[in-house]
Formats: structure tokens, C-alpha cells, sequence
């Protein structure tokens, strides 16, 4: 099996050292202390839920809200920079996008260093706050879900020109890269979840020679429900996207295939629906009112979110185990995914490649 799929047991460069490294966090009094000291902004701080870094919600009365982010000491500056070139250049190209605006220190600096109590040098940014609710905590209707599709073509559109020095850095959560993943596989409970799984990556493999052949640009790439804030009683329905922290230049059919799976449902029934691209269909009508897709990435989309799948299970088994104290966060959408690998499993590789090409009824 190995052989066949080319696994490489060594250290992945898809895994940079901030998935796998810990560092000591920042606590709320001294994440003020350093908001007030960067960006003269007085205020609250409480902690949000994050993967890698030290991410608080500021609430400075008067002067509104906003995001401080302290970077993980193992990110890169060169990276850092990259998101938040990417954030001016949408605003710029589509000022009408809800997405955050970045913040220059007080001395006029994008991305000032500081030293912690710790003694880590930390990176630390501010943007600003996007009001609503997280979509993973509420719900939609299917003219809601074409509203996200309608976003994610237009800010597609947006980042087609943007370039940057570090646009081409390998990511894990870049579907392109699952295979690297493979040596992870050994975190996965055995039994069923293993072998969906495997046959996920067999799958992935086999189409991956057509993935390298697709139009590939600088795109979101993290298009998750907890990543798109909402209003159900605003017109326009999505009111913020946020953590472009993924963003990475790679295929468009794995970014709108992000999107997709981040849509299917939490649990499966059945009888009330065709399969699981039921929701996932109506972003794909609104994304494909802005932008176009081939007939080879309409094909290819479906097993990418499968590919998509395989990825999350991999990386959150693997640093639930490195990291206890944080499971519960990093495993929060993974038991989902279970029923949604063992589905795919359950097809052939025709029923997964027709599954966005067949007319509906």
C-alpha cells in the first residue's frame, strides 16, 4: 500500500512546527497589556478557542471591538505578512467583502514583535472585530447557503492577481498535500475509521495527477462554517469572513471544495435527502452565479472534499494526542466526519465523480 500511494514516512514539510510545537500561552491581563502598549487601545480581553496561537476578543468601549492575535513563536514573519497583504489587497479589490481590516502599531508597524512574560518572541497583529454569529452555532436556509457561494466566487475574483513571496508555502490543511500526511495514519482509531480513511488517500492518489493540471491561484481555503459570521436579519445574510490563515495559493476546485464539505450535515438521515451534497449544492449554485468552474473540477470537487476529510481527521487525531489539555477544540468536528468518510466509502469512484455533474431533479 505504501509503494502504491508514494507515502513518505519522514517529517512532512506540509507540518510546519506550529501544529506540533507547544508554547507558553498569553493570559488575558497581559494580552491588554500589550494592546495598550502596541496600539494605544485600552480595553477588555477574553481569550477565544484557536488552534495554534494566542487570539483574544478586545473590547474597548467606546472605541468598538477588535481581534489581537498573537502569533505562535514558530510562524513565520514572511507568512504573517502574507495575510495581511492579503487582507489589503481584497479590501481594495472588493471593499464591499466583510472581511477583517488589519491595523499598524502605533509607530506605524503591520506586525511588531514583542517579548513575553515568558520569553518567547511572539508576532502580534490587530484587526477588526466582525459582529454576528459564527455559522457553526446557528442555522440556514438554502437561499442563505447560495449567499456564501455568491461570497466565496466574489472574493475568489477578488485575490486573482495578488501575488506574495510566501503565497507558495506548503500547508497542511491544503488538500494538495494529503498524501504527505500518510505517515499520520497510525493516530487513526483502528478498525472502520482507519480504513476509510486509507481509502480515502487510495482515492486521493489516484486523481491527484488531474489536481496538478487544474488553474490554481491565492484563495481563502478555510471556508468553514466557524469561519463565516452571520446575521439572519440582515439582507445579505453573511456579515464577516474571517481567519485567513490558511490562505495559500493551490487549486480552485480545493478551495470551493473546502467550502462544500464545511456544509454537509453534522449527522445523516437517510431518508430526508438525496445524499450528503444536498446544502453543499446551494453554495455551489450561488458561487457558480459569479464564477465558473470546468466540467475536470466538478468532477475532481467531490473527491477533494473527501480528500478534505481525510486531512482533518489525520491532523486532529495526531495533535489531539500531542496536545490533551486542547482535544476537545481540536476534535470538535471530527466524530462528524466519521459518517461522512464511511458515506464516500460506500460509492464507487463514478457515483463520487458524478455527484455535482448530474442534473437535478
Amino acid at each position: 500500500m505504501s509503494g502504491k500511494m508514494g507515502y513518505n514516512r519522514q517529517i512532512q514539510p506540509a507540518r510546519a512546527s506550529e501544529l506540533s510545537e507547544a508554547c507558553h500561552p498569553v493570559g488575558a491581563a497581559e494580552a491588554e497589556v500589550i494592546a495598550a502598549r502596541l496600539y494605544d487601545t485600552r480595553g477588555s480581553a477574553t481569550r477565544f478557542e484557536t488552534e495554534k496561537d494566542d487570539t483574544f476578543l478586545l473590547d474597548c468601549a467606546g472605541r468598538g471591538k477588535f481581534v489581537l492575535k498573537i502569533a505562535h513563536p514558530s510562524e513565520r514573519v514572511e507568512e504573517l505578512d502574507f495575510q495581511v497583504a492579503l487582507l489589503r489587497h481584497i479590501e481594495g479589490r472588493a471593499p464591499g467583502l466583510p472581511i477583517p481590516r488589519a491595523h499598524c502599531d502605533v509607530e506605524g508597524a503591520d506586525l511588531p514583535i514583542v517579548t513575553t512574560s515568558s520569553g518567547e518572541r511572539r508576532v502580534v497583529r490587530l484587526i477588526t472585530f466582525l459582529s454576528g454569529t459564527p455559522l457553526d452555532r446557528t442555522t440556514s436556509a438554502a437561499s442563505q447557503r447560495e449567499r456564501i457561494g455568491e461570497a466565496l466566487a466574489k472574493l475568489r475574483h477578488a485575490m486573482a492577481d495578488f501575488s506574495h513571496p510566501a503565497d507558495n508555502r506548503t500547508l497542511a490543511w491544503d488538500v494538495t498535500h494529503l498524501l504527505d500526511l500518510a505517515d499520520l495514519l497510525d493516530f487513526i482509531p483502528a478498525g472502520g475509521k482507519r480504513a476509510w480513511t486509507i481509502r480515502a488517500l487510495e482515492r486521493f492518489a489516484e486523481i491527484k495527477p488531474r489536481l496538478d493540471l487544474c488553474r490554481r491561484q491565492v484563495l481563502h481555503n478555510d471556508f468553514n462554517t466557524s469561519n463565516l459570521v452571520v446575521d439572519h436579519a440582515s439582507p445579505q445574510f453573511l456579515t464577516g469572513v474571517i481567519d485567513f490563515g490558511d490562505a495559500v495559493r493551490t487549486a480552485i476546485a480545493v478551495d470551493v471544495s473546502t467550502a462544500l464539505m464545511n456544509q454537509m450535515p453534522r449527522s445523516i438521515d437517510p431518508a430526508s435527502r438525496r445524499d450528503l451534497f444536498d446544502e453543499p449544492r446551494d453554495v455551489l449554485r450561488g458561487y457558480l452565479r459569479h464564477a465558473e468552474l470546468t466540467d475536470e473540477e466538478l468532477r475532481l470537487i467531490p473527491f477533494l472534499a473527501m480528500g478534505r476529510l481525510a486531512v482533518r481527521a489525520l491532523l486532529t487525531c495526531w495533535r489531539a494526542e500531542l496536545f490533551p489539555e486542547n482535544s476537545r477544540y481540536i476534535l470538535r468536528n471530527t466524530e462528524a466526519g466519521w459518517a461522512h468518510l464511511e458515506w464516500f466509502n460506500s460509492l464507487s469512484a463514478a457515483q463520487i465523480s458524478d455527484l455535482l455533474t448530474r442534473e437535478e431533479p
